[in-house]
């Protein structure tokens, strides 16, 4: 049976969630893209953990991961991080701290999988050490990170990768006085979205930004980092070849769906992605506002397809990428009946146009020291 209404008052954090489980098309199968873009900017990652760790040097080290989604990327970075941190305990030759990590996500996050793989990861981590196993201690910690998650000064390390590039809620502005839509046929910024749009998006973006500056501040003791990893874009310009590309021809899926009778335009009308891609600039104005940071480090770099396994074309593999991220909120407002045509449809989309010219998301990698 399909949903009826808008997503103006879905909550986000009661929806919203990566697809769980080992499934084809589970994000723990389909987030490969994620890792090795990660795994790319892993030595500033590690850097800027083992500053904190020698500047610091805690007995207890309070490391937050925030985003963690399920699947093994989300485990992979703690691996990363022991490793790294027992390597500045050899250099300064004190003994290796106790690991506190905390994975956070929302609540309709799939923790039982990354649960069910603790013991294997523990294993893992364990293998041909003749010191005996790292003091590591790993919590979930289901929430929205848009306000406090932890204790005052608990943590020293803040680690999130391609999360807040996520709204906590689709941009009430979005919708007139009368709950009437005003982006009518797009599910994002578009060309043909009137000025509002944009400004709708920008104003949510810089209300959570800050909320989420301003709660990690509290959490984090001073001298603690944040290493921060998320999509943004090059200039003013909300619509590129980018990152909101992917949305653009999101929406013209959708709209050969409702020529074909699958779905009501109506419901097009209704739907709105709560994305944000920032700018350098947009960004830099939040923390300078917020306050409580240093700006260490901005990284921006072009991610290209290469980055795909393209086991079969590379349409396929983003359409796959893309449903493993958007399938819970598209079924709760159309239903999911319809996911199946609707990314058959996207992923040869993708692949036409991606002959035509590149898409070029861009990426920001950002080192923020807690003042």
């Amino acid at each position: 049976m399909k949903p009826i209404g808008t997503n103006q008052n879905m909550d986000v954090e009661k929806v919203f969630h990566m697809t769980g489980g080992t499934g084809d098309n589970s994000y723990a199968k389909n987030s490969s893209y994620q890792k090795k873009v990660s795994d790319m900017v892993k030595h500033i990652t590690m850097e800027a953990l083992q500053e904190v760790y020698l500047a610091l040097a805690p007995k207890s080290l309070g490391i937050a991961d925030l985003g963690c989604s399920s699947g093994s990327n989300s485990l992979s970075i703690i691996k990363d991080i022991v490793e790294a941190v027992e390597a500045a305990s050899c250099k300064i030759m004190i003994p290796a701290p106790e690991f506190r990590v905390y994975l956070n996500d929302l609540p309709t996050n799939d923790f039982n999988s990354i649960f069910k793989s603790l013991p294997d990861f523990y294993r893992d981590l364990n293998k041909e050490r003749s010191d005996g196993p790292p003091l590591l201690f790993i919590a979930g910690y289901p929430g929205s990170f848009y306000g406090r998650l932890f204790p005052n000064d608990c943590l020293h390390f803040v680690h999130s990768s391609y999360s807040l590039h996520w709204l906590s809620k689709v941009p009430p502005s979005l919708y007139d006085k009368q709950g009437k839509p005003i982006n009518k046929g797009s599910i994002h910024i578009s060309e043909s979205s009137p000025p509002l749009v944009s400004q709708a998006y920008y104003a949510q973006f810089q209300e959570d930004f800050s909320l989420f500056l301003r709660s990690r501040s509290e959490e984090l003791t001073t001298g603690g980092r944040m290493v921060l990893i998320m999509l943004g874009r090059i200039g003013p310009d909300h619509v590129d070849r980018g990152n909101s590309f992917y949305w653009e021809l999101l929406s013209r899926s959708l709209a050969i769906l409702a020529t074909q009778g699958e779905i009501e335009k109506e419901d097009i009308d209704s739907y709105d992605v709560h994305f944000y891609a920032p700018t350098k600039d947009e960004m830099e104005a939040e923390i300078r506002r917020e306050g409580s940071f240093e700006l260490e480090r901005f990284e921006m770099f072009e991610t290209e397809k290469e980055l795909y396994k393209v086991s079969e074309n590379y349409g396929t593999e983003v359409a796959m990428t893309v449903r493993a991220i958007q399938e819970s909120m598209l079924s709760h407002h159309f239903g999911e009946g319809i996911l199946d045509a609707l990314f058959e449809i996207y992923g040869r989309m993708v692949e036409e146009e991606m002959l035509k010219e590149e898409i070029n998301p861009i990426t920001f990698v950002v080192v923020l020291r807690k003042l």
